[in-house]
């Protein structure tokens, strides 16, 4: 699908971020940097305050750099509404979920956004590989759903992934692909809804091979990513990647990957399961492929 522009595209003047990790409080503070305002949905009080300091500590971050002025940090900050009632998205014209990568939880907040949401809010998962289509049909409007797929940080990398179902209108497409590239500046790939989409579709059966290849003995993992970076020129070998991105998810995409294809190619390794259940998840939990 192409990006369309014009009458088929409608303004949106505010926007809902349902969840605020790593991957959501990026997503947040884009729209809020933007000068779009940003309602922020979730799951407790504790859970509004460690979103606000690493929100703000981003911005905060952004400002030392000399990326951001104090003014527009400000604004930023006063742009983005915290809540831990998922009513209080009613008044946005996209919501975007960035919840967990489980099937069943995404599922459930698109059923419960279905009750609050105006009938014409366009409802977006961030999703990085389950198809878009097995969440979107938990809606009772599916032709409203789509995926937007950041990337982590969703503040600074230039890619988002926009996923259209095979029930997703296309005024609905152009809507959120115009505002991600207009409004957001980021460089729109339209995707197939497929497991992986584009992006994981490549590059996490690439980490899987690095993956069994540490396990098989063939090389260390400093050395398998030294040889990544060196020899092929990529800014971060694959293991110290999967660290970054968290081994959960890694095992998590891979997964939908195999069970989308039924290919042993596509199978996460062992290893990676292990890892996962012993809870060496990467940088987030200090041990993955290196120590943190």
């Amino acid at each position: 699908r192409e990006r369309v522009t014009g009458s088929r595209a409608r303004a949106l003047e505010r926007v809902g971020v349902d969840g605020a990790g790593a991957i959501g409080g990026g997503i947040l503070e884009g729209v809020a940097k933007a000068g779009v305002p940003v309602v922020v949905r979730v799951i407790s009080a504790s859970a509004v305050y460690c979103g606000r300091a690493r929100v703000e500590a981003s911005l905060g971050n952004a400002f030392e750099r000399g990326k951001l002025q104090t003014a527009a940090r400000d604004a930023a900050v006063e742009r983005i509404t915290w809540t831990t009632d998922l009513g209080d998205l009613a008044g946005c014209g996209l919501v975007i979920e960035a919840a967990v990568e489980n099937l069943d939880l995404k599922r459930t907040i698109f059923a419960e956004l279905d009750v609050v949401v105006g009938a014409d809010t366009i409802l977006a998962t961030n999703t990085s590989s389950i198809p878009v289509v097995d969440i979107a049909m938990a809606s009772a409007r599916p032709e409203q759903v789509i995926g937007v797929h950041f990337f982590n940080p969703a503040p600074v990398m230039k890619l988002v992934e926009v996923i259209a179902t095979e029930r997703s209108s296309d005024e609905v497409v152009a809507t959120a692909s115009t505002f991600v590239a207009d409004v957001l500046g980021k460089r729109v790939v339209p995707s197939p809804d497929r497991a992986g989409f584009v992006v994981n579709a490549l590059l996490v059966p690439y980490l899987c091979q690095a993956i069994a290849m540490f396990d098989r003995g063939h090389a260390s993992a400093g050395d398998i990513d030294d040889a990544m970076v060196m020899g092929a020129g990529h800014p971060m070998g694959p293991l110290a990647l999967a660290d970054l991105i968290g081994l959960d998810v890694c095992l998590s995409a891979a997964e939908s990957l195999h069970e989308e294809y039924a290919d042993a190619f596509y199978a996460p390794p062992a290893l990676l399961r292990r890892m996962v259940a012993a809870g060496h998840l990467g940088r987030k939990s200090g041990r993955g492929f290196h120590t943190y």
